[in-house]
């Protein structure tokens, strides 16, 4: 088994009202020797905005912001935006989060030439009725079955008169463009999904009516082994590496009265990332201190960003829904470790 190092605690919640409650998935990007931390924030009540902190290095705390640099202006952020992952694609950081408003649940994206100002570009995810999401894949043989009974408002009537979409998190983009198309993932339970565009004006109702009707050809990932058979989604943005993407995850294994979250990890084609090439099949790391087994949420490691340095992965991750935390890994290691299971699908 490969192994990791846990790090350990490097961010905790203050008395900042914005960050009272607990600080947690963070986004990370790397700057020089700098790291550049975008968390979310929570508030006592539970609203969440996105703070900003840096690291000098891959874990001495060298700056932290008292002010939230992404908050809720829209309606359908009202309650919170949540859980940043972020990448840079050309000239222009692509950060994307959860935007919620107290019933729903969706991935959104705001961009920013700097790491200081952001400008919200809004939700990238279909904005879809979860009775017409029913409707269109109930009839797909080929889906899992979890695909209807896994989703949020699955035992909900009259969703369309409530409100109630289609939940859809976890979104992150691949860091350049494949075949001069923009990827992301995102993840409608249990599995992940790619999406791949020229454009994001792509994206419109038409286009998501039919990516749903073949949902099945755009799952990169479903859940496999013990771990992950609750449902698996989006950890860490993916990482190029000469032997292929590597995503690291989160997998929910289910333990009779909740879930156990750990990190998984997996290997992807370059020119085809639909394509898996290998799969850890034990966690890459999972809750064993205190920290990450009691807190707000019991039994949470959930990786959402990583910086590398030299040959060492650094991976940042929340801690039962209340601290940050970071492990870290050999990355040709870790590779050389997918690469030697082969564990393909």
């Amino acid at each position: 088994m490969i192994h990791v190092k846990k790090e350990g605690i490097i961010l905790q919640k203050s008395n900042l009202e914005f960050e009272n409650e607990g600080v947690l998935n963070p986004g990370v990007i790397r700057v020089g020797n700098l790291v550049h931390i975008f968390y979310r924030a929570v508030r006592k009540g539970n609203n969440s905005t996105i703070g900003h902190c840096i690291l000098d290095g891959p874990l001495t705390l060298k700056q932290r912001f008292d002010t939230p640099v992404i908050i809720p202006e829209e309606i359908y952020e009202s309650r919170g935006v949540e859980d940043p992952r972020i990448v840079k694609i050309e000239d222009s950081y692509y950060l994307t989060y959860t935007c919620y408003d107290g019933v729903n649940a969706l991935s959104a994206l705001a961009n920013s030439k700097d790491l200081i100002s952001f400008q919200k570009y809004g939700v990238i995810v279909p904005k879809i009725f979860y009775e017409d999401y029913k409707h269109i894949i109930e009839n797909n043989l080929t889906l899992n079955k979890k695909y209807i009974t896994f989703q949020e408002h699955f035992n909900a009537v009259n969703t369309r008169e409530n409100n109630l979409l289609l939940w859809d998190k976890n979104a992150m983009f691949f860091p350049r463009r494949i075949n001069n198309k923009l990827a992301f993932l995102h993840r409608i339970r249990p599995g992940i999904q790619i999406v791949q565009v020229e454009d994001l004006k792509e994206l419109t109702p038409g286009f998501w009516e039919d990516y749903l009707m073949h949902l099945d050809k755009h799952i990169i990932l479903d859940p496999l082994f013990a771990h992950e058979n609750g449902y698996v989604g989006g950890g860490c943005p993916p990482i190029e590496t000469s032997k292929g993407w590597l995503i690291i995850y989160h997998g929910t294994e289910y333990v009779g009265n909740g879930h156990i979250y750990c990190a998984c990890a997996a290997l992807f084609e370059l020119d085809d990332p639909c394509k898996e090439i290998a799969r850890l099949p034990y966690p890459l790391f999972f809750p064993e201190y205190v920290w990450e087994k009691t807190g707000e949420v019991n039994n949470v490691v959930f990786p959402t960003g990583t910086a590398l340095f030299d040959d060492t992965l650094y991976i940042y991750y929340g801690a039962a829904d209340e601290h940050i935390a970071c492990a870290s890994v050999s990355l040709s290691e870790l590779i050389e470790e997918l690469i030697s299971k082969k564990v393909t699908v």
